[in-house]
């Protein structure tokens, strides 16, 4: 039987330049099935990058091992494919940005998987298409506004069809309108089929994951679907943490008597429940 998801078992990581005396990851357990949102939140430095570049094999732990449809990461001979299967967007897209054309930095990667050139020119339109930047094919990545720059560095991971996506604080550096037109897209992308983990220090992100792992000096602190996980306002303000907007008011009319439904995940569908038992 194939084996599909990612899996760490007991991983541990610290960097030998540290100056700290906690691990980055430490002793961590972590099965991630296909067709997942997973959302990982943490205050910075709680360890979520180093998880997420331990993802597609980036970096390797120190200890454990991670498991990509059942693929070691640990093995050389196993990270072109794992590679394939999991497509990372960092934090800052200029350091992820090479090429001189919009076109060109999508087809970079394409090529390398020595495609026919009507597949490559076939999935650069797919692709920019799909992050709305058809116009932008020609445009230097140099001269478009961060939130562009985000999406072509989305588009050019999309266009190698991962079957896992993960995105490490993606959103960091938007304004209101691209922050939200990105989580817009992966919700899109998950309502297709596609598998997103998505780290961000910002609660308000993870909204419309359906499991949320919360990381705390470099050990999971918290897991389980957003309900469950932001209704403990007591553990997470230990750590540094707040629930979404959202999730505050929902824990409000809970404590007040009000019956919610724990599967509410944005303000219309809360209104929408509220005036159905009118």
């Amino acid at each position: 039987m194939d084996i599909e998801g990612i899996e760490l078992l007991d991983v541990s990581k610290k960097y030998k330049n540290a100056r700290a005396a906690n691990a980055a990851l430490s002793n961590v357990n972590l099965t991630i099935l296909p067709g997942q949102y997973v959302g990982i939140t943490g205050v910075n430095g709680s360890g979520k990058s180093t998880l997420v570049r331990l993802l597609n094999g980036l970096i390797q732990p120190g200890r454990g091992k991670v498991y990509v449809d059942g693929l070691d990461t640990s093995n050389p001979g196993h990270l072109p494919l794992i590679r394939r299967l999991v497509g990372v967007v960092f934090q800052n897209p200029d350091n992820q940005l090479l090429s001189p054309l919009v076109e060109e930095e999508i087809a970079f990667g394409l090529e390398n998987l020595d495609l026919p050139l009507q597949e490559i020119s076939r999935r650069i339109e797919w692709a920019l298409q799909l992050v709305g930047l058809e116009a932008m094919k020609h445009h230097s990545p140099n001269l478009l506004s961060g939130g562009q720059k985000q999406k072509v560095a989305l588009a050019a991971v999309l266009a190698m069809k991962p079957k896992y996506l993960v995105l490490d604080e993606p959103t960091s550096m938007l304004d209101t309108i691209s922050r939200k037109e990105l989580l817009d897209q992966l919700k899109t992308l998950h309502g297709e089929g596609m598998t997103i983990i998505l780290s961000s220090h910002n609660p308000e992100d993870l909204v419309q994951a359906d499991r949320i792992i919360v990381i705390d000096q470099g050990s999971i602190h918290l897991q389980g679907a957003p309900w469950e996980v932001y209704r403990q306002e007591a553990e997470l303000a230990a750590i540094g943490l707040e629930p979404p907007g959202l999730y505050m008011l929902l824990s409000h009319l809970t404590r007040n008597e009000y019956s919610i439904d724990g599967g509410i995940k944005t303000t219309a569908e809360l209104v929408q429940y509220i005036c159905s038992r009118l």
